[in-house]
């Protein structure tokens, strides 16, 4: 994009859309785009150089201001429902992490999938080596992978080695 007097408002020289899946999270995409940036910079030099580049002005409506990620939302509140914390763990793996507590240890969790299962907001519903399922507002958290603060990631079955989880346990909500 050329500049001009706006945040991020000038002239788009150059484009591209990708497809995001239900999966993807924003480290992935983060790699995903800087590949794809990489590669649209040197076709806009190319086009430049044979005369054949025209900028586009960007539309005015619809715009918003992206503001800095606060530490307090990347908190999960287990009350939502799983389909809303499940893209809340992909917005925010792998940094900052989405993060929980559990019997006052700060646990980040960065990768799950949600479940039809139900149960109480926050309790563990099963802990075992295909996950950990935590009840939500509605449905279920199949978590897989979490960290302690200061450790390393961890598949739910390491996890639960050093941090041994039962039925019945509760997240802070």
């Amino acid at each position: 994009m050329q500049m001009d007097a706006g945040l991020d408002t000038g002239p788009v020289l150059l484009q591209e859309a990708i497809a995001i899946a239900d999966t993807d999270t924003a480290g992935f995409l983060h790699d995903r785009l800087a590949g794809l940036g990489a590669a649209l910079a040197v076709r806009t030099l190319d086009t430049l150089e044979r005369g054949e580049l025209f900028a586009i002005p960007q539309a005015s409506e619809g715009v918003t201001y992206a503001a800095k990620i606060r530490k307090e939302e990347t908190v999960l509140d287990w009350r939502q429902s799983a389909e809303m914390l499940f893209r809340k763990v992909r917005a925010f793996s792998p940094a900052p992490g989405a993060r929980t507590r559990l019997r006052d240890i700060e646990i980040k969790i960065l990768g799950c999938s949600p479940t039809a299962e139900r149960g109480a907001p926050g309790i563990v519903l099963d802990a075992g080596p295909d996950g950990l399922l935590v009840g939500c507002g509605d449905g279920a958290l199949r978590v897989t992978e979490l960290q302690r603060s200061g450790g390393k990631r961890l598949a739910t079955a390491e996890f639960l080695r050093g941090l041994p989880l039962s039925v019945g346990d509760r997240f802070e909500v």
